[in-house]
C-alpha cells in the first residue's frame, strides 16, 4: 500500500521512517555515490527537518518498506531552488502553492523481490510514480516537479507521466540533472492508470490493492537472488 506520513505522524510511523532514511542511505550514498549528508546508516538532510511528507510503500500490515519519496511544496526551501537552482531557466518561477517537489525517490528491490516476486524495479518504479501522481490528484497538488538523471526519463514515458524537461545541468556529479514537472489532473492520471493496467495505488485511509495486479504480487512468496535498489530523483 502507498500512503502519506506528515509531520503529525511521524510518531506513529518511527520504524518505517528509520527505515527509509537507511534505504536513502544505501541507495543514494552506498550505490549512487552522491554526495549526500550520512550519519551512521542513515541519510538524512536539513530539508528532512522541515516537516516534509513522505510517500511511503509498504505491506498492507505496514512492517515492510518497499519505497518511499519525499514531498514539499515550493513555497518554501527546496532543493530545486537552493541546489539545482541552474537546472532550470531563469524566467521560469516555479514557486507556488499548488506546486510541489519530490525527491529521494527510491525503491528496495530486494525486499520487492522477497515478497512480490512478479513486479520487477522498473515496474516497481512506475507504480511508486502512479501512486505519487494520485496523491498529488487527492491533496490538491497541479504540479509536481523533479530534478533527476537522464535515465529516469525512460521510466517517466513507461509509468505515462508527462514529463516536461524545462532545463538540465552539469556540474553535480558523473552525469547531468535534469528539471522536469508535469502536470496533475483526471486526465493524466487516467492516462497513467491507462499505461500502467493499474490504478487505486495511493490509499488515504486503511489498505486497498491495487486494480490490475493479481493477489499473488501482494503475498509473500519466493526469495531474492541478489539485492538491488533503484533510484530517482535528485
Amino acid at each position: 500500500m502507498f500512503f502519506i506520513v506528515q509531520a503529525s505522524d511521524y510518531g506513529q510511523h518511527r520504524k518505517l521512517l528509520d527505515r527509509m532514511f537507511r534505504l536513502r542511505k544505501q541507495v543514494f550514498h552506498d550505490e549512487l555515490q552522491w554526495d549526500v549528508p550520512v550519519i551512521g546508516d542513515i541519510e538524512r538532510d536539513a530539508y528532512d527537518d522541515l516537516s516534509p511528507a513522505y510517500l511511503l510503500w509498504t505491506d498492507e500490515a505496514k512492517r515492510t518498506l518497499y519505497g518511499s519519496l519525499r514531498l514539499m511544496p515550493t513555497t518554501g526551501p527546496t532543493l530545486l531552488n537552493d541546489v539545482f537552482r541552474k537546472t532550470y531557466p531563469r524566467n521560469l518561477d516555479l514557486c507556488h502553492p499548488t506546486i510541489w517537489e519530490g525527491t529521494r525517490m527510491c525503491i528496495d528491490a530486494e525486499e520487492i523481490a522477497l515478497s512480490m516476486p512478479e513486479i520487477e524495479p522498473q515496474q516497481a518504479m512506475c507504480m511508486l510514480l502512479l501512486a505519487l501522481g494520485e496523491c498529488a490528484l487527492d491533496h490538491g497538488i497541479q504540479t509536481l516537479i523533479s530534478n533527476y538523471e537522464p535515465h529516469m526519463k525512460r521510466i517517466y514515458n513507461r509509468a505515462g507521466a508527462p514529463l516536461t524537461e524545462v532545463g538540465k545541468a552539469d556540474g553535480f556529479g558523473k552525469r547531468p540533472v535534469c528539471c522536469g514537472l508535469f502536470e496533475v489532473n483526471t486526465k493524466t492520471i487516467n492516462g497513467m492508470r491507462e499505461k500502467t493496467g493499474m490504478s487505486g495505488l495511493h490509499v488515504k485511509d486503511g489498505a486497498k490493492r491495487p486494480i490490475g495486479m493479481g493477489d499473488a504480487a501482494w503475498m509473500s512468496s519466493a526469495s531474492a537472488a541478489h539485492r538491488a535498489t533503484w533510484a530517482g530523483a535528485a
